[in-house]
This record gives C-alpha cells, sequence and structure tokens, in this order.
C-alpha cells in the first residue's frame, strides 16, 4: 500500500509540471477537495480542474511538485498521507505563499485503486490563518 500510494503521488506530481490537467484528475474521487489557498477550496474533479489551470498560470507555467518524507498511517479503506511538499517554480521568489509545505493528503481505496479525497498541500498550517472556518 505504501509504495502504491507513493507512486502515485509521484505520478500525479508529474502530471501537475507537465500540465496534464485531465490526466491529473484520474488520481481523485469524484467529490475530492483540493485546498488552492487558504480559505480557497475546490470541490469535485471539474473545481480541481480548474484550480490547477489557475495555479499553474499563476506559477507561470513552471511548477514542480516533489515530496520529500512522507509518513502513511492506514485505517481499512483510508490512508492519511502526512508528507514534506516541495514545490519548485521560476517565479517562486514572488509567490506568497510558502514552497517548502508539510502537506495532509487522505486517500480511499475504491475498488483496487486507491484515489486522492483531500489534497491539501498547506497541511496544519491552515490553522495559523485567522478567520478560517471548517467546510462541509
Amino acid at each position: 500500500m505504501i509504495d502504491a500510494i507513493a507512486d502515485l503521488i509521484k505520478q500525479a506530481d508529474a502530471a501537475i509540471a507537465a500540465e496534464r490537467f485531465d490526466d491529473l484528475m484520474d488520481f481523485y474521487t469524484e467529490d475530492a477537495l483540493l485546498v488552492v489557498k487558504p480559505g480557497l477550496y475546490a470541490r469535485g474533479k471539474a473545481q480541481i480542474r480548474a484550480a490547477f489551470v489557475k495555479i499553474a498560470a499563476y506559477f507561470q507555467n513552471s511548477v514542480r511538485p516533489s515530496q520529500g518524507n512522507m509518513v502513511m498511517l492506514e485505517a481499512g479503506d483510508t490512508v492519511l498521507v502526512l508528507s514534506r511538499t516541495l514545490l519548485q517554480a521560476d517565479n517562486q521568489a514572488q509567490s506568497a505563499y510558502s514552497m517548502d509545505r508539510r502537506a495532509t493528503y487522505v486517500f480511499r481505496r475504491r475498488g483496487d485503486r486507491w484515489l486522492c479525497a483531500i489534497d491539501n498541500s498547506y497541511g496544519t498550517s491552515l490553522l495559523d490563518e485567522d478567520g478560517q472556518t471548517s467546510i462541509g
């Protein structure tokens, strides 16, 4: 399981870097949630795809994500992934957001596949934001 999910995350990172957003949607559940930035969330594949297009434009079509250390916690058909996520981009010095993050991802098993249900590259740093409320 650990190797399979680590490989999926690596494949998703490659799809992001290559801007293969249709392929990227194969990694998500239908009702997935993406934290675009603190306070801004995309839900479902259509919104997530649109968000990745905007993220690519923000980084001048040069974003290259990768993962450092990972810890995976499994409970039945759910896995919580804690990961050091590193972003590189040509204009990263101008980014208002950290390029070195402690991400949290939630994967669910659907049949014989693991799919990402929650993609939160900001991890627990969301707690540092004033005025945040949970969403349903």
